[in-house]
């Protein structure tokens, strides 16, 4: 008896929603009939109030009901249309359904209604509908609960219940937020959600980056447990004669290739896992945003399948379309804001920037927000996101400030929804949340000492210098991630990607890290080949107030002529004191690496202002040593063990991530039966042998691939459901 009373009672409730979401939409048709001088829904000869209103009612009901019918369909005989097209024919697509709801009307009364028209009377209606349906939700938390547990329990019918009822693991990576941020935010009220879980059920502790302090380096540890021979962000191959680039697509995707083929392991995410927003796959076979598969072909392959699940409610597109648009009047507010501050430093924030700043800050953030939800409530084992808002912003605007706090308030809201659908997920998750690195503000080298590191290289060579300063590109990830949703994946030609013979120095740029690469010199040049073809080079570059330090062929230069052989214990760390703990160590690894560069190059530092000198256009930055930028954060669940000392490298985060997936029960599945390789000095994660439930038979359908990259012939599912 109970529970048909209580049937009953969430039946009435839902009509009583459905009439007044009808009825709020009528009235939306009948105001915009009044404003919009192409819109009528009056017969030739006109009608009465009443026969007015009943032709809107009929409009905005066939509206609904077309949306409802129709709209799903439509966006997936669509997937493959690149995703932010995809995006703006959302609107088109949703006029048409309107025109064609108003050709239902009787009579012809809504007949009188231009295409343009029609656009913006379907944009403004699915605005206001999803409003309205929002506002009644939230005012009925019973609704709300409802509705999820439908949700997942439509999912659990659909795929079948996780195995066992073992706890999920949520990881939530904050790009670029670094541990002093996040603490500062937490404690200051910028991010409640944070704050509670720290006082309430979380753990947070710092944790040490490699030399190369960036979301390449970082990540590809994190997900797939190596990171070796990734010198920066760019570097330069001697062996092929191209500049590798971590947020270049082919790149990417081989140096995923070459982690999976080093640890002999598919990854974090091998098992039930689903990657979102990354660099890379982490070995899911749900994928969304992951730019390491962005740029292949055919429709198993891609990596957009996230904007379907959520471009599939026409309300989405029209709440993230109007909040981008704030987005970019914000940006421009923002930057007028700080020139007419004559705010220092600063760099250039015009041309696409402000359209680069809104995808990741809303867009990014909304598809992959909504594609987590749905792994939640499909019960997935372990799922990794990147949310990139912060860092993006960080990077023109500086790591502290007015334009962050709202990012990272933004970033806050995400976390609370995420964690309000779990607790109606099918299992119990554990959050946790991390970052791949911090970063450090201070002005760029070019901005602070008027000529670019590309020039002051040139001129140790005794090679011509342009009169104009050149700038160096962002390398930020949101412009990658722009390019890819665009279907046009990153993939420089020409100069950039292939440096032509001759005796001309390759020189890139990865934050305040700088790399100088010798073509006509085969190999890793020596100091001493160096000195012989340039002798001013060396000491003009060590000398430089700019320049921290410089490492070449195994040893440390300094200014004043200082010079630290790595092999000698104790002279490293005492040269590089003045970058931290672990600066010596970092270093030291890296010149182990076979594809280093010839001379690599390490701003100037100051601890006491914790500023360093970005050879990019970024007055907050990271990619190298010195301040915030190396100190990264990791917030985990008391319930799962305490990570040790605080890990150094990114592979010893990979460690302990593997670790809390065992204690959950979650995927650990090593390629051909071997126990994945583990980091250099760190205990072995699997405590030698295999655990028994990663020999478990995994019951789900999925390729052959177990986790690995999709080869042509087996292609890996992508789907958000």
């Amino acid at each position: 008896m109970w529970r048909r009373r209580w049937g009953w009672r969430a039946a009435g409730g839902a009509l009583v929603r459905v009439v007044l979401v009808w009825a709020v939409s009528t009235l939306t048709m009948l105001v915009l009939a009044g404003i919009l001088p192409d819109f009528r829904l009056q017969s030739a000869d006109g009608d009465s109030v009443t026969r007015t209103g009943l032709t809107a009612a009929w409009g905005a009901g066939a509206f609904g009901l077309l949306s409802a019918l129709v709209w799903p369909v439509l966006v997936r005989a669509l997937l493959l249309v690149p995703a932010l097209v995809l995006g703006l024919l959302v609107f088109f697509l949703n006029g048409s359904l309107l025109l064609m709801a108003l050709s239902l009307i009787p009579d012809g009364r809504g007949a009188a209604a231009a295409p343009e028209t029609a656009v913006v009377v379907a944009a403004v209606m699915s605005a206001v509908a999803s409003a309205t349906s929002t506002a009644l939700a939230v005012r009925d938390d019973e609704a709300y609960r409802r509705r999820l547990y439908r949700l997942a329990d439509r999912r659990r019918r659909r795929f079948g219940a996780p195995p066992g009822g073992s706890p999920g693991l949520v990881f939530l990576q904050l790009d670029g937020v670094g541990y002093e941020v996040l603490r500062r935010a937490a404690a200051d009220g910028l991010m409640p959600t944070a704050a509670a879980w720290l006082e309430r059920s979380h753990r947070m502790t710092p944790w040490h980056t490699d030399w190369s302090s960036q979301t390449g380096a970082s990540q590809l540890a994190i997900l797939h447990g190596s990171n070796f021979d990734v010198p920066a962000f760019r570097w330069y191959d001697k062996d092929t004669g191209e500049v590798m680039v971590c947020n270049r697509p082919t790149s990417a995707a081989e140096l995923q290739r070459r982690a999976v083929e080093r640890t002999r392991d598919g990854g974090l995410l091998t098992l039930d896992g689903a990657s979102r927003g990354n660099l890379f796959s982490g070995g899911a076979d749900q994928l969304a945003l992951v730019l390491s598969v962005s740029a292949r072909r055919g429709r198993a392959n891609r990596s957009r399948a996230g904007y379907f699940a959520y471009f599939s409610d026409p309300a989405n597109a029209v709440r993230t379309a109007l909040s981008f648009v704030a987005e970019v009047c914000r940006e421009i507010g923002q930057s007028l804001r700080s020139r007419l501050r004559a705010e220092h430093p600063r760099v250039g924030r015009g041309g696409l920037y402000p359209l680069i700043r809104a995808f990741a800050t809303v867009v990014e953030r909304d598809v992959v927000v909504a594609a987590v939800i749905g792994d939640v409530l499909a019960g997935r084992a372990a799922v990794y996101a990147d949310l990139v808002a912060y860092d993006e912003v960080a990077h023109h605007s500086g790591p502290h400030g007015r334009d962050t706090d709202r990012v990272l308030a933004r970033l806050d809201r995400s976390l609370a929804l995420i964690a309000r659908v779990a607790e109606h997920a099918p299992r119990e998750y554990r959050f946790v949340l991390l970052s791949d690195h911090g970063q450090s503000p201070g002005e760029t080298f070019l901005g602070r000492y008027g000529l670019g590191l590309e020039d002051l290289v040139r001129a140790g060579c005794g090679l011509p210098v342009s009169r104009r300063a050149g700038r160096t590109r962002s390398g930020a990830e949101a412009r990658a991630a722009v390019l890819a949703a665009l279907h046009r994946p990153v993939e420089e030609e020409g100069e950039e990607a292939r440096p032509g013979p001759g005796p001309d120095p390759v020189v890139l740029a990865s934050g305040n890290l700088g790399l100088i690469s010798f073509p006509d010199l085969p190999g890793r040049a020596s100091r001493e080949r160096i000195e012989r073809a340039h002798p001013a080079l060396l000491p003009t570059l060590a000398n430089h107030p700019g320049v921290g330090f410089l490492l070449v062929d195994g040893e440390v230069l300094g200014p004043g002529g200082a010079v630290a052989r790595l092999d000698v214990p104790g002279e490293a760390e005492e040269l590089l004191a003045a970058f931290g703990p672990g600066a010596a160590r970092a270093v030291r690894r890296a010149d182990s690496f076979p594809h280093v560069a010839d001379v690599m190059v390490n701003s100037a530092y100051d601890p006491a202002t914790g500023a360093v000198h970005a050879f990019e256009e970024q007055i907050g930055s990271h990619g190298g040593l010195g301040g915030e930028q190396t100190r990264p954060f990791l917030m985990w669940p008391t319930v799962l063990s305490e990570p040790g000392p605080e890990p150094v490298g990114a592979e010893a985060v990979h460690a302990v991530l593997r670790r809390w997936l065992r204690e959950a029960d979650g995927p650990q599945v090593p390629l051909a039966g071997q126990r994945a390789a583990e980091p250099a000095g760190q205990p072995p994660a699997a405590g030698g042998a295999r655990p028994a439930h990663a020999l478990r038979e995994d019951h789900r359908p999925r390729g052959e691939t177990d986790g690995i990259l999709p080869s042509a012939e087996v292609p890996a599912p992508d789907e958000t459901r």
